[in-house]
């Protein structure tokens, strides 16, 4: 192999790390809830079969909106579900975990600053809790979704990037498709992720509910 060549394999590599990274963090199930209580008379909604995302490029509704330059996240709203909240920063924590908002703040979700930021060009990913020991939090609602849902990402720019939703999914945490959920598919998209699936006391949720989203508008 060249040297050239070697020098564009690390730089793959390099724009692959945060992936794997993610993956495993997910694959740990402590990566969002690691108090989520999940003793509610009724659990937090689940994503129906029919909202799987096409494992194609989606088309159709989905214009070609030019992507935005690099900007720090403000608030994210998502009028279905009725969220709106505040995004903070959030990173890898000395465990290699993401470093997921504090729980004791319900309405509180986190931009993950290891991928691009929402409305770059690439996969943006936001995560949120579920619940935390007093209730539902931020993202409790997310199974709720329904394709053609929107996301509206505020940013410090004072532009904000709405993304259409092509795909509700429930993952394993013991199977995570990292590959599938995070790869760029060229464009900007969105990930909105939380805990889901089933619940114990021993290890909290085992799945984890994705949101697969792709920007259609700046406003």
């Amino acid at each position: 192999m060249s040297a050239s060549e070697l020098a564009e394999e690390e730089e793959r590599q390099r724009k692959r790390a945060p992936w794997g990274v993610i993956a495993l963090v997910l694959l740990t199930g402590l990566a969002l809830i690691r108090n989520g209580s999940g003793e509610f008379d009724v659990g937090p909604p689940q994503p129906a079969s029919a909202a799987a995302a096409d494992s194609r490029t989606p088309g159709g509704t989905f214009a070609n909106t030019p992507a935005l330059p690099y900007s720090v996240v403000d608030r994210v709203r998502i009028p279905a579900i009725r969220v709106d909240a505040p995004v903070m920063p959030v990173g890898l924590d000395n465990d290699g975990w993401v470093d997921a908002p504090p729980p004791d703040d319900p309405n509180l979700a986190g931009w993950f600053t290891g991928a691009v930021s929402p409305g770059e060009k690439g996969t943006a990913v936001v995560v949120g809790h579920v619940d935390n020991m007093r209730g539902p939090a931020v993202f409790y609602g997310l199974g709720a979704l329904k394709k053609g849902n929107r996301v509206e990402v505020l940013r410090k720019d004072g532009k904000t990037a709405v993304f259409e939703i092509y795909g509700i999914e429930v993952f394993a945490k013991t199977d995570f498709p990292g590959d599938r959920v995070y790869n760029s598919k060229g464009t900007p998209e969105l990930r909105v992720i939380t805990c889901g699936g089933g619940f114990s006391k021993q290890h909290g949720y085992d799945g984890n509910v994705v949101v697969f989203a792709r920007m259609t508008e700046v406003r």
